[in-house]
């Protein structure tokens, strides 16, 4: 690897973090406000429903959130993988600080075990606020690795395995946020969390990434 290159990845990831340092905070910071009109005595479960007006503006929120980090990412890479490997850390560093700046300006979550709000698309997701921030750590350093082998001239190729393995886990840690609709959508308290699949699921990741990456480092 060529200290240009080097430097240049390195700058690439430097920018890519502080862009989603900063999204994490407007995240926030919308969070703040809407915690404060619904839930003024502070969060917790069982949810409060709010207008459909105000769920399709949520929706559209989380949808166009999507969109700024897939364009950053574009803009960051050039090949599509290596685009995918910033998009991940992007996706990661905001996740992560989105509950950082929460602490920060609200002192919420007392704990990582706490439940929140994950997602809404397709359904609700919810859980305590250790899984997002364990597959959030995963997906960093996945995308830095994957940066990395471009950085090296290297091109990284998902294989069969790393495809099953990665819809496995997928499923498990998908199922684990949105199985319990009643909690969700029905303003009941939720059921106890399933480690069980979210471990299972960053297993199936781990393996998945692990197969490709060994495979480029040995072609």
């Amino acid at each position: 690897m060529l200290s240009s290159d080097i430097m240049n990845y390195r700058k690439r990831i430097a920018y890519a973090v502080l862009f989603a340092v900063a999204m994490g905070y407007f995240e926030a910071a919308v969070v703040v406000y809407l915690r404060q009109i619904f839930y003024p005595e502070g969060f917790s479960f069982p949810l409060k429903m709010i207008s459909n007006h105000l769920l399709k503006v949520e929706l559209g929120r989380e949808f166009c959130t999507m969109i700024m980090l897939t364009v950053a990412a574009a803009l960051a890479g050039r090949r599509f993988w290596e685009r995918f490997g910033y998009f991940v850390i992007m996706f990661g560093v905001w996740d992560i600080f989105y509950y950082v700046w929460l602490k920060v300006t609200i002192g919420w979550p007392p704990s990582v075990f706490d439940w929140d709000i994950l997602f809404l698309i397709p359904l609700p997701w919810i859980g305590p606020v250790i899984a997002p921030a364990l597959i959030s750590a995963v997906m960093i350093i996945t995308g830095i690795l994957i940066v990395r082998l471009y950085a090296q001239g290297r091109a990284f190729h998902p294989t069969i395995i790393t495809w099953i393995f990665a819809l496995i886990g997928t499923g498990a840690i998908l199922y684990s946020f949105m199985r319990d609709t009643d909690a969700a959508l029905h303003q009941q308290m939720p059921s106890p969390y399933l480690y069980s699949f979210l471990l299972m699921g960053l297993i199936c990741y781990a393996i998945a990434f692990w197969h490709s990456y060994r495979k480029t480092l040995s072609s």
